[in-house]
């Protein structure tokens, strides 16, 4: 089966991959930076502000394919400093209703443009 990318003109790409892909049922969106896509450049502050981003983009993406935030089904969060886990959280939980996805977080050593998060997720059509 051959990969139907999917585009958002609301989120950057910083290289070589498509901001999602959708393989039928699912739907697969590649992590994103905290990148503002008005100034394509990574927004400052804090992990919160960071972490919004982060969302504001993957949310634009399953827009572009109908989709929102109950349809996601996993989450994979990257932080650099898992000191930050509590205030990522804050900004998670407002994100999604309960029952929430299944979650992955997982401390890295760093990320793209010096990113403090990165965020992927897979939705499901209904």
């Amino acid at each position: 089966m051959s990969r139907k990318a999917i585009i958002s003109k609301k989120a950057i790409s910083v290289g070589p991959y498509s901001h999602g892909i959708d393989s039928g049922e699912l739907i697969f969106l590649s992590g994103q930076t905290p990148i503002d896509p008005k100034t394509g450049k990574l927004v400052e502050g804090d992990i919160k502000n960071q972490t919004q981003q982060g969302f504001d983009n993957l949310f634009s993406v399953l827009e572009a394919v109908g989709l929102g935030a109950d349809d996601v089904q996993k989450v994979n969060v990257y932080l650099t400093d898992m000191n930050d886990f509590a205030e990522m959280n804050e900004i998670y939980k407002k994100q999604f209703s309960e029952p929430y996805p299944a979650r992955t977080t997982i401390g890295v050593a760093s990320l793209p443009l010096g990113a403090k998060i990165e965020i992927e997720m897979i939705a499901r059509k209904k």
